[in-house]
């Protein structure tokens, strides 16, 4: 007989600084298996905080306020699919911003969804727990790396093993805005050359939307990589492009046409630093690593109940 199959339902919202995005994941559990985790729905909303947190210290009523609509709308969303638990994280721009506390006061009063805002050591060990270990072999060294609007994060496993994870004030959004110094790109390089040189047959796992894009865009199967020489390729091909060019012939969003060059840079000094040839891109992230998270309650702090229904939340506002 057939054990009974239990389907559970969790959310996970990532503040990124480049995108906000909403993850709602189901989990399945069966007497005698390995618990699945599968992905139900992720909803993107372009709000990029970081160009206000990263130029001007402070995030501005305008977004603000488009970030109020997205949570409204982030939590009817998980009442409509009866989301039992959630996390929601906040990365560089939250963390940076002077009002950044403030602003998360604010969503809870208005909605009832916590935010907490994460320091770069806590969203890299988040990321490295997102089942990485699922897409390697387990005698291959592998360096993750995890591209954002404000921050690289870099996770390096061995064995099958986490060795050290770094997280780095250099995302797409900081490059576009010219603010990340040579010395910050002076010690990725060392950082990454210090845990990597002596690590043979390195491979690169890369995470991040445009990683994931620009997979897509080469057509491969998922399982398969991309080498260095075609992202290389693809980084002159882009930069030949005119920004319009990038959203009319390529069909890339308006906010994924600018940040997709200064990302594959990243990608791409990380590949030659540490001498990989190969970048496999499994489509998992900060919010992967929250749903996992809080299945496990390795991070309770930050994981609720959803109780607070939509009605509730309309006499707040």
């Amino acid at each position: 007989m057939n054990s009974t199959l239990t389907i559970r339902k969790f959310a996970a919202i990532d503040i990124g600084s480049n995108a906000m995005r909403l993850l709602i994941a189901n989990v399945l559990e069966q007497e005698g298996k390995e618990v699945q985790i599968n992905k139900n729905e992720l909803i993107r909303v372009p709000i990029r905080l970081g160009q206000d947190a990263f130029t001007n210290g402070e995030i501005s009523q305008e977004s603000i306020s488009r970030m109020t609509d997205a949570f409204q709308a982030f939590q009817l969303l998980m009442n409509v699919y009866g989301v039992e638990r959630y996390k929601a994280c906040a990365t560089s721009a939250m963390r940076e911003a002077y009002n950044g506390q403030e602003i998360a006061q604010l969503i809870e009063k208005k909605t009832g969804i916590e935010i907490e805002i994460i320091d770069g050591k806590t969203e890299a060990a988040i990321i490295a727990n997102s089942g990485l270990t699922r897409f390697m072999e387990r005698d291959e060294p592998c360096l993750f790396v995890d591209v954002g609007g404000g921050s690289t994060e870099f996770s390096l496993f061995d064995g099958g093993v986490l060795k050290v994870s770094r997280s780095f004030k250099n995302g797409t959004v900081r490059l576009l805005n010219g603010m990340v110094p040579e010395l910050v790109w002076d010690e990725m390089h060392q950082w990454i050359h210090a845990h990597t040189h002596q690590l043979d047959n390195l491979v690169m796992i890369g995470s991040g939307g445009n990683i994931n894009r620009l997979f897509k865009m080469s057509g491969k199967l998922q399982d398969k990589s991309l080498s260095y020489m075609y992202l290389h390729a693809q980084f002159d091909h882009l930069s030949k492009l005119s920004y319009e060019q990038r959203i009319a012939e390529l069909g890339l969003n308006p906010d994924r046409a600018d940040v997709i060059i200064p990302a594959t840079s990243i990608y791409l000094k990380a590949m030659k630093w540490s001498g990989a040839q190969q970048l496999y891109v499994p489509k998992i992230g900060l919010s992967d690593g929250m749903i996992k998270a809080m299945y496990n309650q390795q991070i309770t702090s930050i994981s609720r109940d959803v109780s607070i229904r939509a009605s509730e939340t309309d006499t707040e506002k």
